[in-house]
């Protein structure tokens, strides 16, 4: 019996250990342009990675058009606004959702950042570094486009995914947006997404050209994460407002993207050893 509660104390120290030295992976999500599924994809992918036994936590840190409460047809009392106001802790900010997901509601605190006092910056700061090793993956869907916002995270973070769909005004606007990045020596691992392809070809020979043309003219590498396909489930899911990876779970793009998050998770990543600490310095400007 004492050897039983032994080993079982021993379980129990080797799990905190584990816990405790566990990094989270903070991954941007975002595209070229509207009109892609940008949101849709990181609220499906957020709650498929937790499926797979991944703790993770979704911002909405699209400025202006936050929609991920929308889509989960849930009502969100609080954002980062009462955050940065310091009239809330960030672990009251986090709600739960259907299929267990935790979220971050977005608004207008983002946008206000400029208005803040050093010390509401501070506050924030501390609150966000709290969640270190909470979760397995902190995910930031952020505004489309080449936006200031949406350039801060990508640099603050350790991998951007990137989504687009197969039509050339998507694909440009994609190309457009790593070539900025780029050309600002912002460091992150880029990861492509092509979303509402009609076969699977078509797909995958938009992936290729992506890649491709990244190599050849920007010098950047681009991982492959896979195709979603065109599916009328996620259009039925949208509107009443569930995620399609909970209301249809065999559809077509749930079942495509349980695929995409299993090969996800083995694909290799630079990590930044600051992690948390690093993301608030360069986010919000404070000190490590």
């Amino acid at each position: 019996m004492n050897d039983q509660a032994e080993a079982l104390r021993s379980l129990i120290r080797s799990k905190a250990k584990v816990d405790a030295s566990r990094r989270t992976r903070l991954v941007t999500v975002t595209s070229g342009k509207g009109g892609v599924g940008k949101s849709n994809f990181s609220l499906n992918f957020a709650l498929t990675l937790q499926k797979l036994g991944r703790r993770t936590l979704l911002f909405d840190a699209d400025i202006g058009m936050a929609n991920i409460d929308v889509l989960l047809g849930v009502s969100a009392p609080y954002s980062m606004y009462h955050l940065f106001r310091q009239e809330k802790t960030i672990h009251e900010l986090i709600q739960e959702g259907p299929g267990g997901i935790r979220f971050v509601a977005g608004g207008s605190g983002l946008a206000d950042l400029l208005d803040v006092s050093p010390g509401q910056l501070r506050y924030a700061a501390e609150q966000i570094e709290s969640l270190q090793g909470q979760y397995d993956y902190i995910l930031f869907d952020t505004g489309a486009g080449l936006g200031k916002e949406a350039i801060k995270f990508m640099e603050a973070s350790q991998e951007t995914i990137v989504v687009t769909t197969p039509e050339p005004t998507a694909i440009t606007d994609a190309y457009a947006l790593i070539k900025m990045v780029k050309s600002l020596n912002i460091e992150t691992g880029f990861k492509l997404v092509v979303n509402r392809a009609m076969d699977g070809r078509e797909g995958k020979h938009t992936l290729e050209k992506m890649v491709l043309a990244a190599e050849r003219f920007l010098q950047t590498s681009i991982q492959e994460m896979g195709v979603l396909p065109e599916d009328a489930f996620v259009t039925k899911a949208v509107r009443k407002q569930q995620p399609f990876s909970l209301a249809y779970p065999g559809s077509p793009a749930a079942r495509a993207l349980e695929q995409m998050t299993r090969r996800y998770m083995e694909l290799p990543y630079k990590e930044k050893a600051d992690g948390l600490k690093g993301f608030i310095h360069k986010m919000f400007g404070v000190p490590r």
